[in-house]
């Protein structure tokens, strides 16, 4: 044995650590690149030739015009299939709209604004008791008082048919992943597809499909809000003890019984959880929805974004999110109550019954004498409110005030931290680009993910949107690294204290459950359309998963590993920076994944202001219905957070091994 085999140290330095200069190298390499004088590298470096890029977005320009002019089934034409589709969605979709809106036929009125708030309340005191009756009953009334019921009860119809097909589509389809792996398998890439590309980009084959209309928003809502319940229920299914599967096989239950009379509802619990997405997902799409034809609520704000007004737009939005809101903890509660013993006290059973039959008849009562009279149906115009004239005055007033010091903020951001970063990486050879995320594959998750990420890189390239792809990335890393550096530290101040977190955690759950479009509403007009402006909307947006992992993070570390440090003498920063945040760096990593995924998703919204990234590929492609152009861009900014998912996974469980966590 010689002495370097002998000596641990004699042997780190007698082998060269190219792990330790292989990462500075690149960085130096990548520097001197960008910073490489104009025509230092050959032309095919920079800009990708034509005679490289496949034509794809013509392609499938080509064979949707071919799928809906010439292609046939048998006896009769996709055109005609698509079309009766769109007639038997409609069918539920008027439905509720008719019950909720419309009225049937100008003879029954629709539920009347107090008949749906007495429902409400009885379904909110049996569901969760009088905390969320009570809570029902002033949203409900919020959005009676403020005006917004009419646009509400469109929007809820939507959501509500939306949800339905969601919640059941992805049910059936998970039930059909558990019992066949290679369907799972084979679904996983699709569902990965469908949450990260733009809504946008898949509302122009719905369009050109299904028509203008709701029902292409309602498709486009559901492919958009199914994923979720299609992981959640391949989770629960496969968490039911294995004893309950062993009972039925011992009762002699067939497969179908076993599933749907022990499985499913032994897994109901965590299915609730998954529908809870669904309806969140589903609100979150109707202001893009609105865009062809679903109105509503979506519609609103969209209108109140055109004509830059504020408080119209900030009041459309606020209904929105009251609606999230009351969906949200009611679904919660039914998620709760199906996982609860039954109720016990026959007293308390009985109150609640009569408190849902007396509801149920004053509702019905009240809905008609609305029959007989009309006017009663509808909320009283003289007992509305609004405060749109106050938001718009308040926001003249800091553009007033205030406008030399937010012109000198924007300057300095702009110059100072977009502009350079932006020239950085469109400065980069795009082969260059490409060799450093599949080096980065390789390193964090081995050659499998390094040729995965890295021909998903180079599909970006050959498309011929690069130029738009590196603008989007800037904008996105921008706006992540922003948003990581206000929410980290604030997770971590906020994860011992259970005041601070309350507080912190009621702010960041209304950042989320408001509309994206809301955000850009009050920018706009503070700071006119530009990448400052996507900026700050992007960081508000998507601050909440860095913020609430990094709380999680930290909150999951060992007592025993702090009180170890505490009898050690560290200090309480050294606890934390020693301690607390290298533990709880995994949970990190995966909220800034999630950080990621939200910036992704408004990026494309953003485009609305004037940015020049995919998003305005997007957008630009459904104003001009090129639906090869718009998929393909689509597939772009799917792929980025693709790549950036797969990377962050990768490191996030390289750190647990590391640490010993995994």
């Amino acid at each position: 044995m010689s002495y370097a085999e002998a000596s641990p140290s004699v042997a780190k330095w007698a082998r060269p650590p190219v792990g330790r200069l292989l990462w500075p190298t690149v960085i130096l390499a990548t520097v001197a690149l960008a910073l490489a004088p104009a025509g230092a590298l050959p032309a095919w470096t920079m800009k990708v030739p034509a005679a490289w890029q496949p034509p794809l977005a013509r392609e499938i320009s080509e064979f949707m015009r071919w799928l809906m002019d010439r292609a046939s089934l048998s006896l009769f034409s996709v055109r005609d299939l698509t079309r009766a589709i769109a007639w038997t969605l409609e069918l539920p979709l008027a439905a509720a709209k008719a019950l909720l809106a419309a009225g049937i036929g100008g003879v029954v009125p629709p539920i009347p604004w107090l008949s749906l708030l007495l429902l409400g309340v009885a379904g909110g005191y049996a569901a969760g008791g009088a905390r969320l009756a009570v809570l029902m009953a002033a949203g409900l009334l919020y959005l009676a008082v403020f005006g917004q019921w009419a646009s509400a009860m469109i929007t809820l119809a939507s959501v509500l048919v939306s949800s339905l097909l969601g919640a059941a589509g992805g049910l059936l389809l998970g039930l059909a992943c558990v019992r066949w792996r290679s369907l799972e398998r084979a679904v996983g890439p699709i569902l990965d597809l469908s949450q990260t590309m733009p809504v946008f980009a898949y509302l122009l084959p719905m369009l050109i499909l299904f028509g203008f209309g709701p029902v292409s928003a309602l498709i486009a809502t559901v492919i958009y809000a199914m994923p979720p319940m299609v992981r959640v229920t391949i989770l629960a299914i496969r968490a039911v003890p294995e004893e309950i599967r062993a009972l039925g096989v011992m009762t002699g239950c067939t497969r179908a019984q076993t599933t749907w009379k022990m499985l499913v509802p032994s897994a109901l619990p965590a299915l609730m959880v998954g529908v809870n997405q669904v309806i969140m997902l589903s609100l979150n799409v109707v202001i893009i929805a609105s865009m062809i034809g679903a109105g509503g609520l979506g519609y609103d704000v969209l209108a109140a974004l055109r004509r830059l007004d504020i408080g119209a737009g900030l009041e459309a939005g606020l209904a929105i999110t009251v609606l999230a809101v009351l969906l949200d903890r009611f679904a919660q509660a039914l998620a709760a109550k199906t996982g609860a013993a039954p109720e016990r006290d026959p007293r308390r059973l009985r109150r609640r019954r009569f408190a849902l039959a007396a509801a149920l008849a004053a509702a019905a009562g009240f809905w008609l004498l609305a029959a007989a009279a009309p006017a009663l149906a509808t909320y009283p115009d003289d007992w509305r409110l609004s405060t749109a004239p106050y938001w718009g005055d308040l926001v003249r007033w800091i553009n007033v005030t205030f406008f030399g010091a937010l012109e000198a903020m924007k300057t300095a951001v702009l110059l100072n931290v977009l502009l350079p970063v932006k020239r950085f990486l469109l400065a980069l050879p795009w082969p260059w680009v490409i060799a450093l995320v599949a080096l980065a594959g390789v390193r964090l998750g081995g050659w499998r993910l390094g040729l995965l990420v890295g021909a998903l890189a180079l599909f970006v390239a050959l498309s011929g949107l690069w130029p738009a792809a590196m603008t989007t990335v800037y904008l996105c890393g921008v706006s992540v690294a922003i948003a990581a550096a206000i929410g980290v530290p604030i997770g971590l101040a906020a994860a011992g204290r259970p005041r601070l977190w309350r507080a912190v955690e009621t702010v960041i759950d209304t950042l989320q459950t408001l509309p994206s479009f809301v955000y850009l509403i009050p920018i706009v007009m503070l700071f006119r359309v530009g990448d400052f402006t996507a900026l700050i909307a992007i960081v508000l947006y998507a601050i909440a998963p860095a913020i609430r992992y990094a709380a999680h993070g930290v909150a999951r570390v060992p007592p025993a590993l702090i009180e170890a440090g505490a009898m050690s003498g560290c200090t309480r920063r050294q606890i934390t920076t020693r301690i607390r945040l290298p533990l709880a760096l995994p949970d990190i990593l995966l909220g800034l994944n999630q950080t990621v995924m939200l910036a992704l998703s408004m990026l494309v919204i953003t485009a609305l202001v004037g940015t020049r990234d995919l998003g305005q590929e997007v957008y630009s492609a459904l104003a001009q219905a090129n639906v090869g152009r718009g998929l393909v861009a689509g597939l772009c900014v799917a792929f980025i957070g693709i790549i950036a998912d797969r990377l962050i996974a990768a490191g996030a469980e390289r750190t647990k091994r590391r640490l010993g966590l995994a």
